[in-house]
This record gives structure tokens, C-alpha cells and sequence, in this order.
């Protein structure tokens, strides 16, 4: 069983900054501030929990003047592997330094390069949009990728666990620029935050996010890859504009025959077997899904939709087979009643069936 990512705080990384606090800070007081970080309740917290209570630690055991205990965190960011537990050092900076804008810049820009700081700088976005954004737009220019990937990844409207940045839902204008900066960047890191910025905004505001994606599409295969990932949300909810897009025209004429459940009634732990035959009467490029309506706690329904391919296809009847697992996950609970399936063709549901998960 994969180990909780909160783990990744354990006596072993706290012992490891310790050491490298200690020759920097003659006043440090390693024993108090392990057992300030290991104090009751630690076992409790969950992952950023865990992360804020180790910088509000640091905030007792460094120096008392920002300045200071941050020339030390600058010293030390470095001397670690990276990986997402050293968000510490910008989450130190999101709980101190709100009231030392220029200091806090620099050393976001540096932690970044180690981790990531695309949740510290989120407050700051917040609290001056307009010194924000403007931040965002010069790191969008920087030489280090991070730091590029930063300024698209901090201001993403939805960014996943962070805090939400009203403002950007509500008008996502000022972040265009800082994605037209980036949309071509050699990394593919910095890429593939351009594509969840732009889907981020496609949820609050499609028609504009397709209007971006209208025009960067076409540039090259690169691009259009990036597009295409942007549009992701767009393509499952079968938007029209989306589909057009990426050359999926309407499906009229297609049909799917021969919808057939392999039970009527699973169980938790079992896989739904399906299969159907889908009917092109020309040659016709295709994106097939299916959607299962999973019953929530309150008994209303909610569809995932999962894809099947997406190809080009000759005329003629084309059979597909597939296996659905229904297994708890930490993602999802599975609740006993009566779910459904249905297959999409090109955005549009085409076939729907029901069936029954018990014991769930």
C-alpha cells in the first residue's frame, strides 16, 4: 500500500533541517523545536496541516526579524533534493511574509526552483491582484523553468488544495498574457500547466477559453497537443465549438447497436462487462466515451465520464468490449442503487443503460 503523502513529514526530514538550520543559527534550539513540531496531535494533522505546522515551528525556532530567519531558509533551500515536502519554505513565506512584499518575491522565486510555490504565492495575488499579476507576467519571462511554470501554475483559477482566487474566476483576462508568453516553452512541465490554467478557465467561462484555443491551434503538432489537453473538460461535456475544434463532426447517421450489460446487478469489488457495436454509415472521425452515473451519498446521481478512443473509422459496424471496476477509492465511494451507463459518440449520448450495485 502506497505510503500517505502526510508521511512525507516524518522524524527523519525533520531531523535532516535541523542539521541544516544548526550551524547557521547559533541560538537554534534543536530539541525544542522537535518537540514543538512533534507535539500532541501531530499523528492527527493531515499533509498540509502537517506542512503549516512545521513553518509556524520554524516561525518559534528561527530568528524573530523576517529578514533574518528568511537569509537563513535561503541558505539552506538549496541543500535538498526537492520534492513536494520542501514546500515549507514558500509556505513559511505565506504565513510571515505578507507584509514584505519584495523580500517575499525573491525568496518565492528562489524556493520555487526546489519545490514548488504555487500555493505561497497565491495570497499575495489576492491581496494586490494588479503587483501580482504583474509579478506573474515578468516570472513568466525568467530563464529557470520553475520559476516559468510558477507563473502560470500560482495563478491557475482552480488550482487543486489552494486557496481560490475570486477575482481571476470572475474576469481570467490578466492571465492571458502570461500564457501567451508560455504556450511555446521548450519544457513540456511548463506546458502542461498552460493547458490546466486554460481548462481551468473553460469551466467558469467556455467560450472565451475557447476563443484562446481557436487561436493557438494550428501553430504545431506541439501546440495543438497542448490545446487539445486545455480543452479536455470541454471535449467530455461534449461541447460543440470543442468538438469542431479538433475535426469531430456531428454524429447523425452513426448508431450504436446492441447495448449489452454483462449483469444487471454487481457488486462492490465486481466489474460492470459491456459491449456494443457502433454503427458509421462513411468514413468518420470518432470520439467514443461511456459515463457511468454513479449514486452519491444523497442519492442523486453523477456522471464520470471515461473515454473508450477516439479514431478515425472506415464505414461499416465496429464492436468495442470493455470493464468497468467498481472498487472504493480514495477519490471515490461507491453507494448501493440503481446506477446507469451510457455511451457517447462525438459528444452525444447514443445508448443508456441501467443496472444495480449492491452490498456497496
Amino acid at each position: 500500500m502506497a505510503q500517505p503523502l502526510k508521511d512525507l513529514y516524518n522524524v527523519g526530514f525533520i531531523d535532516n533541517l535541523a542539521d541544516a538550520i544548526e550551524p547557521r543559527y547559533s541560538k537554534f534550539d534543536r530539541i525544542q523545536f522537535i518537540e514543538t513540531v512533534f507535539e500532541n496531535g501531530w499523528e492527527d494533522k493531515e499533509l498540509k496541516e502537517r506542512m503549516r505546522h512545521i513553518s509556524e515551528s520554524l516561525g518559534q525556532a528561527l530568528p524573530p526579524n523576517y529578514k533574518d530567519a528568511l537569509a537563513i531558509l535561503m541558505k539552506i533551500c538549496g541543500g535538498f533534493d526537492g520534492g513536494f515536502e520542501y514546500m515549507i519554505f514558500p509556505d513559511f513565506v505565506e504565513v510571515f511574509g505578507q507584509d514584505s512584499w519584495s523580500l517575499s518575491m525573491v525568496a518565492l522565486h528562489e524556493f520555487t526552483k526546489y519545490s514548488s510555490s504555487e500555493f505561497a504565492i497565491r495570497p499575495f495575488l489576492q491581496k494586490d491582484p494588479k503587483r501580482g499579476m504583474q509579478q506573474m507576467l515578468d516570472w513568466s519571462l525568467d530563464p529557470n523553468y520553475h520559476v516559468r511554470r510558477l507563473a502560470s501554475e500560482g495563478c491557475r483559477p482552480r488550482l487543486p488544495w489552494a486557496m481560490s482566487l475570486a477575482r481571476l474566476k470572475e474576469d481570467p483576462s490578466p492571465i492571458i498574457p502570461i500564457l501567451e508568453n508560455l504556450v511555446s516553452d521548450p519544457e513540456l512541465y511548463v506546458r502542461r500547466s498552460v493547458a490546466n490554467n486554460l481548462n481551468d478557465i473553460s469551466k467558469d467561462h467556455p467560450e472565451f477559453a475557447l476563443s484562446i484555443a481557436y487561436q493557438w491551434h494550428g501553430k504545431n503538432d506541439e501546440t495543438d497537443r497542448l490545446v487539445k489537453h486545455a480543452m479536455r473538460g470541454l471535449l467530455k461535456a461534449g461541447h460543440p465549438k470543442a468538438l469542431r475544434l479538433f475535426d469531430f463532426e456531428d454524429p447523425a447517421g452513426m448508431e450504436i447497436k446492441e447495448l449489452e450489460l454483462g449483469a444487471d446487478h454487481i457488486q462492490l469489488g465486481d466489474k460492470l462487462d459491456f459491449s456494443f457495436v457502433l454503427s458509421t454509415p462513411k468514413p468518420a472521425k470518432v470520439r467514443l466515451e461511456y459515463a457511468i452515473h454513479y449514486v452519491k451519498a444523497n442519492g442523486s446521481k453523477s456522471p464520470k465520464v471515461f473515454q473508450i478512443a477516439e479514431k478515425r473509422l472506415k464505414a461499416g459496424d465496429h464492436p468495442f468490449h470493455r470493464k468497468q471496476l467498481f472498487k472504493d477509492l480514495s477519490t471515490r465511494k461507491h453507494y448501493a442503487g440503481g446506477h446507469e451507463i451510457d455511451i457517447r459518440v462525438n459528444g452525444v449520448v447514443m445508448a443508456r443503460e441501467i443496472f444495480e450495485l449492491v452490498n456497496a
